[in-house]
């Protein structure tokens, strides 16, 4: 008896074992993660804003850097800062084809819900809504359930990289609805009913954001959507009220709501609806449906997008406990919700920045919704290191951009200009793409228009109002920084004069890699030069990044912890301080040497003043590797990590914004962090996991293997690289690239030598 229980318990224990080891990357993804306010100490301490406002992410369904994603409505609205879905809502409005930009605080544009309902006919969103559980709720990356308890229906979601698959099950007797919604805030939507053919189709008109906001954009989201059970009734509304029979739907403006429903009788029932979308046309839609979805059931699309997702994921196959693979592919699954593929299945997509023609991409995928102010950090670098064939479209992409409307974008959203936020980081990700040899674009034609961000100041008021060109150019060029005095007032973020000189310095540091790559070489030794303005805003008295005058003064008030201070960009002068990511060392020397530097990096963070909520402290950690204490690098890595992350719907500091939040996480758990875009460097820091492999394109395979890793056990004690002692704080791009095996053995207390020598540091500008 004892060895039957012996031998059933270890059958148990083997299955249990063999699940574990069986289970793929996507299943441990959490979409929920971020989904509701943020727990974090970070979010506790430093956020202004909204608690709701953290994290802003989506429970999406679809592939990476699809055109549309599918996800549960909570929120009926396409609202600046508001997102379709929040977890502590507790009523559904319906189920919405989204183009929202992950994580942000911007606004969804373009978008289509459609909500079932049984018995009444209730079109206004708050009286729809029904009560749903999240004890019900199935979330991952390939499929969305919910049941709607209310009605009593069970609604389940995919979706492609264009389109969607929605279906509905009526458990209960009851006229069976589905409305359908072009979510136009400004009251402009169309819909029009082909009842014969089971069909509806409409388009939502898209309307501009920060530079030109409220101004059409130049395109709508279109959608085509089949439903495969006959309609035995339909009708439209406008302003809530709703025509029977009748067949076509225009908004007029002024905010009123707008829509379509069909009906399919009275009994128990399943109804699937496939859903096209498209930017170009309603036929680019129906052209986008026939070539992803066709007739194809919601399970075969659901089993082809997990293919999808495992492959993508699994280009990082990871070894730890099963709660931080779960963080860790629930982070790595964030930062491939942007860019978005704005192009159809032909290639089609609308002219930038308004243009009435519609373009092709030939040879090539265009995308959108770059949000570069935060993604140039790091969630650009992982799509470069990852999917460098994805990143030669992005840079191609941003390239077609500038030619049809003049001037590179800097902040490209919604296929437009936007001057949302300040930097020109554009000039960022394509030096990196370039330096780590993704070279399959017009490298020569983007030269040209950064090039022109760079040296020309736009001196059309028009186009420069509309956001083309660098904001303040005139003062930074004639000054070496932006000046006080000089309000910066064509811009969302005005002023902010000190953030913007520190992160042009970094931008023309990027530009002279580029120029230099390609033999320009005049270019290259001026952008040099130009790279070192950050000089001029920090106060070599105090050490701090501070306001300067146009006739050198710096502002007499000044208290380098304000939260808040007019010439910084959403932080205080001594986070923005060490935004000099290409010559660490030489803003050390600014500072009165190491020991200076070493002791501002202590107080920002023995004082509580770091705030990982927001991007301008990414890289901040990861910099006292450049002073020869990287045991500091790993202490505060390890601690921020596992204090400003988790597995609950809580489990972000602070806005996603566009995937930068969890390339941060998704670097740091792997062991390595880009501190300086633009250089072909990682800066180790404290690896979470026991092991990461990278899998290469090229077929090679690069593995961080961190022995003894845990909590407790945060620093590295030695290293070996291939077989061969390490000691650099640093790889190559080249060197992950070529594959191997780097072995970390770690220790719970810190090892003060290693790395600790001037050549073990990352190289800077102007020397170690």
């Amino acid at each position: 008896m004892k060895l039957s229980v012996a031998i059933t318990s270890l059958l148990l224990v083997s299955h249990s074992l063999v699940s574990i080891a069986q289970r793929t990357p996507v299943s441990y993804v959490n979409t929920l993660i971020g989904t509701a306010p943020a727990n974090t100490e970070s979010a506790r301490q430093h956020s202004e804003a909204s608690s709701e406002l953290k994290g802003q992410t989506l429970p999406s369904v679809g592939v990476p850097y699809a055109m549309t994603q599918w996800t549960p409505q909570t929120r009926a609205s396409e609202t600046k800062c508001i997102a379709p879905y929040y977890y502590t809502d507790t009523r559904m409005h319906g189920f919405r084809g989204t183009h929202w930009l992950n994580g942000s605080c911007v606004q969804d544009y373009g978008s289509v819900t459609l909500m079932p309902l049984s018995g009444s006919l209730k079109v206004k969103p708050d009286e729809r809504a029904s009560a749903y559980r999240h004890e019900t709720e199935v979330a991952s990356p390939s499929y969305y359930k919910a049941r709607l308890d209310d009605y009593a229906i069970t609604a389940e979601l995919t979706g492609t990289s264009r389109s969607g698959l929605m279906r509905f099950t009526f458990e209960r007797d009851g006229e069976a609805y589905v409305l359908v919604e072009p979510n136009s805030d400004e009251g402009e939507g169309f819909i029009q009913v082909f009842p014969e053919k089971g069909e509806i189709v409409g388009y939502n008109p898209v309307h501009r954001i920060y530079q030109g906001s409220g101004q059409p954009a130049g395109f709508s989201g279109y959608f085509v959507i089949r439903f495969d059970r006959p309609i035995t009734q339909y009708g439209t509304w406008t302003k809530d009220a709703i025509q029977a029979n009748t067949a076509t739907a225009q908004g007029r403006g002024q905010r009123e709501g707008v829509g379509a429903y069909v009906g399919f009788g009275s009994k128990k029932q399943v109804v699937t609806a496939r859903i096209g979308t498209s930017f170009t046309s309603i036929e680019g839609a129906r052209r986008n449906l026939e070539a992803e979805i066709g007739n194809q059931s919601l399970e075969a699309i659901r089993k082809t997008n997990e293919n999808t997702w495992n492959q993508s994921l699994g280009k990082m196959a990871v070894k730890g406990s099963e709660e931080d693979k779960t963080l860790f592919y629930s982070t790595l699954y964030r930062t491939k919700m942007s860019p978005r593929l704005f192009s159809d299945v032909n290639g089609n997509y609308p002219s930038f920045a308004g243009g009435t023609s519609i373009m092709t991409a030939n040879g090539f995928d265009y995308y959108c919704d770059f949000s570069l102010w935060d993604t140039f950090r790091a969630s650009l670098p992982l799509h470069t290191l990852l999917d460098p064939g994805k990143t030669a479209h992005m840079m191609q992409s941003l390239t077609m951009k500038a030619e049809q409307g003049g001037w590179m974008p800097i902040f490209p959203c919604w296929n437009q200009y936007t001057a949302a936020m300040i930097g020109d980081h554009v000039l960022s990700v394509m030096a990196d793409a370039y330096v780590k040899g993704v070279r399959d674009f017009d490298v020569e034609k983007a030269y040209t228009y950064l090039r022109k961000n760079a040296f020309v100041a736009n001196a059309d008021p028009k186009s420069y109002i509309a956001g083309q060109g660098r904001r303040a150019l005139a003062s930074y060029l004639q000054y070496g920084y932006v000046p006080l005095e000089d309000p910066v007032k064509e811009a969302f973020h005005k002023q902010e004069q000190v953030s913007r000189t520190l992160e042009y310095a970094y931008d023309d540091y990027c530009l002279s890699v580029l120029a230099q790559g390609l033999g320009h070489k005049d270019d290259a030794a001026q952008l040099q030069r130009r790279a070192l303005n950050y000089q001029h805003v920090i106060d070599p008295a105090t050490g701090y990044a501070r306001g300067r005058h146009a006739d050198g003064r710096w502002i007499a008030s000044f208290d380098p912890f304000a939260k808040r201070a007019s010439f910084i960009t959403e932080g205080s002068p001594a986070q923005y301080t060490w935004f000099v990511p290409h010559d660490v060392a030489g803003l050390s020397r600014i500072m009165g040497g190491k020991e200076r530097f070493l002791s501002k990096l202590d107080t920002l963070f023995e004082q509580g003043h770091y705030w990982h909520g927001n991007e301008p402290n990414h890289q901040i950690a990861y910099l006292y590797a450049y002073a020869g204490q990287p045991w500091k690098t790993q202490r505060w890595v390890s601690k921020i990590a596992r204090e400003e992350y988790s597995t609950t719907p809580g489990g972000l500091s602070g806005n996603e914004d566009g995937g930068q939040m969890s390339a941060w996480l998704a670097f740091s758990m792997a062991g390595l962090y880009p501190v300086c875009p633009g250089s072909p460097n990682y800066v180790l820091g404290s690896p979470l996991l026991e092991e990461v492999q990278f899998n290469l394109d090229n077929g090679k395979k690069f593995t961080i293997r961190a022995q003894g890793v845990s909590e407790q056990a945060p620093y590295i004690q030695s290293a070996t690289l291939n077989g061969k002692p390490f000691t650099r704080t640093y790889l190559t791009h080249q060197e992950i690239q070529q594959g191997g095996t780097l072995v970390l053995r770690m220790g719970k207390q810190p090892n003060t030598q290693w790395g600790a020598k001037p050549e073990d540091a990352p190289p800077s500008l102007s020397g170690r």
